[in-house]
């Protein structure tokens, strides 16, 4: 089953106060979800692997440690996700970007697929999806489908503020994606939206409605 990590990191929840918070213009709340991306991607890392190099420092030859193993993709939904992508690469600049465009169809209110673009070398990465909102669980659960089609086996889930039913949606569509969630909610109303939530995290970032 898939681990769920809640972060209670004082300067994460700190943010999300601000980020939840009706009165936090466009501009600031974009800030914040980049500090707050960054401050995930800080956690979401912790595990990666290191191999021992020689460096020469200003004094001597030192033993030291850089970044192992496999490469990183970052693949945010499409629109919000992407209002996460910077603060991520403010850690990691030399992650490669793919994105996953999905909409909801009038009809059956089920997520359709109209964009996929990955990096080429999919099979070889460790790959981050990244969205805001976790509702229904209906996104992410086809944006991951999208990623394993095309021979991703390595994917980690990571957003702001979460539904127990989008992450039980998760578990039971892909038992092996971690999640990485700055807030769970209590629920889903009856429109489908987060209570309490933050709003439309798209038009919030962008300045829509």
């Amino acid at each position: 089953m898939a681990k769920v990590y809640v972060f209670d990191h004082p300067l994460i929840q700190h943010k999300i106060t601000y980020i939840r918070d009706k009165n936090t213009g466009t501009k600031e709340f974009r800030e914040l979800v980049d500090e707050v991306a960054t401050l995930m991607m800080f956690e979401i890392t912790r595990d990666m692997p290191l191999e021992e190099v020689d460096v020469e420092t200003p004094v001597r030859v030192a033993k030291s440690n850089v970044l192992a193993g496999k490469k990183l993709g970052i693949v945010p939904i499409l629109r919000a996700g992407i209002g996460m992508v910077d603060g991520i690469l403010n850690l990691i600049p030399a992650a490669k970007v793919g994105h996953v465009g999905l909409y909801r169809d009038p009809k059956t209110l089920l997520p359709v697929e109209y964009y996929v673009k990955l990096p080429p070398d999919v099979e070889n990465r460790d790959f981050i999806v990244v969205d805001p909102m976790l509702a229904t669980g209906g996104s992410a659960v086809a944006a991951i489908d999208s990623l394993k089609k095309r021979g991703a086996k390595h994917i980690k889930f990571m957003c702001l503020i979460a539904a127990p039913e989008g992450v039980e949606a998760m578990q039971k569509a892909h038992p092996d994606v971690d999640m990485f969630i700055a807030g769970l909610d209590e629920k889903l109303d009856e429109k489908g939206y987060i209570v309490p939530g933050l709003g439309d995290a798209g038009d919030r970032l962008f300045g829509t409605k």
